[in-house]
Order: C-alpha cells, then structure tokens, then sequence
C-alpha cells in the first residue's frame, strides 16, 4: 500500500467482503464461544432464525416498506425546498446575508427535539414523522448547496458575462451545471441522515416501521430481532447509496471527465 494509491473495482469488492467477514467472524466468537450473554448480544444464529420469523410471521416486511416511504417522502419533501433556496443563497449574497444567520442557527437543533412539538402540532400521524425527517435534513442541504453554489469558478461567470449571458442565463447555464454534480453528492449523504432521523421518529409514538419493531423487541428483551432490524437498515441503506452514486454517475458524466 502507498499513500493515496487508487484500488482496482475487484480489490475494492474483496476488501469489503473480508471487513464484513471478519466482523461476523468476532461476532460468532464472542457469542458461540460464550464470552458475551445471550440476553445482551444475541447469535448470528439466532439473529438469522428471528428475521426469519419477523419475516415469515410477522408482517416485517410491512414495517420495512413504511419506513422506506417515510425516509423518501421527508428527504424529497427537504430536498425540493431546500435545493432551491441554497441555490439562491450561493447565488445572490444578499439573501445570503438575510438568510444564512438562521440556517446556520437551525441546523444545530436536533431533530428529535422537535417530536414533542410535532406530535402536539400533527399528531402521532404519518405527518409527524416526515416532518421529523423534514426539519432534520432540509437545513443541512440548504447550507451545503450554497456553499457548493457560493464556490463556482468566478472565471466562469465572468466569462459567461462576457459573452453576453443576463443573471438568469448565469445560474441556469453556468452556477447549476458547475454544481449539480456536488449537489447531487450532497442529496446522497443527506439521505443517510434521514435514515437516522425516522428510526427516532419511529421509537415514540409508532405503530408501525423498523425503529417501533427494534422497540418492542428492546421490551422483550429480544437482541436477535433488535440486530436483524439494524442489518435490515443498514442494507437498505447501502443499496440506495450505491443506486445513488450509479444515477450520479449517468446523470453528470462531465464529473469523471
């Protein structure tokens, strides 16, 4: 290995297969071999035959689906509002002034803090749980696309100018396609925020969704169920992620050019 030395696809794969193989690998040792208790940690085994039964007899598979619905309608309801105005910030320094204080201000506040409220305001509904997600990821992307937009080759503009563009042709055929590759790269990382904040969304007041099943097998005492719902997370995650990157990739060829 040297510094900054890039890896082959095939290379890439193996070593992520072996990172997964070796954490299971201490996983089976510290369960079979009895060094961890059964009621704090239970067996890739046991985890396996719980997901199965969740799966099989337990409906699972509809808790998964209403936690998908909920990640995708609270990250697109963010992303269609704060895409918009984060351009606008990076563009116009003025409303960058008027708004940036706030935005900075509100993107500290934990999304979690606001359940209370929500649930005052819109129940224990599928409303409040995409507001949750909502008020958790739309300030983040409204300060990073601005940034990402605030940070355009001034060359560009100007040339852009010199060739006679007006300030509309500016954004639509200079700042969006220099940034929509960025941009595009921060919806991605934000949608795995969102995965975070509907499983907290999902621990109060839910009937329904992974984070009320991880709840009431935390009741029960339940690991095997508790893990499996993390792995379900994590999987989903990991694929909307590779989707992600792969749609980037087709969308903004230019990027790898």
């Amino acid at each position: 290995m040297r510094p900054l030395e890039p890896t082959t696809s095939k290379q890439r794969v193996a070593y992520g297969l072996a990172f997964f193989v070796l954490f299971v690998a201490l996983w089976s040792w510290a369960t079979f071999g009895g060094h961890v208790s059964k009621t704090f940690l239970a067996n890739p085994l046991t985890m396996v035959q719980e997901g199965y039964e969740l799966l099989a007899k337990q409906g699972f598979l509809f808790d998964i689906g209403m936690t998908i619905w909920r990640v995708i309608g609270g990250f697109v309801l963010a992303a269609v509002i704060a895409v918009p105005l984060g351009v606008l910030m990076g563009a116009y320094k003025p409303i960058e002034a008027f708004l940036e204080p706030f935005v900075s201000f509100a993107r500290y506040l934990p999304a979690s803090a606001f359940i209370p409220l929500l649930i005052l305001w819109a129940g224990i509904g599928e409303l409040q749980k995409l507001l949750v997600i909502f008020i958790g990821a739309v300030f983040q992307i409204i300060l990073m696309v601005a940034v990402t937009v605030g940070a355009t080759r001034r060359d560009l503009v100007e040339a852009a100018y010199t060739l006679g563009a007006r300030d509309s042709g500016i954004i639509r055929r200079v700042l969006l396609p220099s940034a929509a590759p960025e941009i595009a790269e921060i919806l991605r990382l934000v949608l795995g925020w969102a995965w975070t904040y509907v499983i907290v969304a999902e621990l109060i007041g839910s009937s329904s969704g992974i984070g009320h099943m991880i709840t009431d097998s935390q009741a029960l005492l339940n690991t095997g169920q508790i893990i499996f719902g993390i792995i379900v997370i994590g999987l989903i995650g990991l694929i909307s992620d590779f989707l992600f990157k792969a749609f980037n990739a087709w969308l903004f060829p230019w990027k790898l050019a």
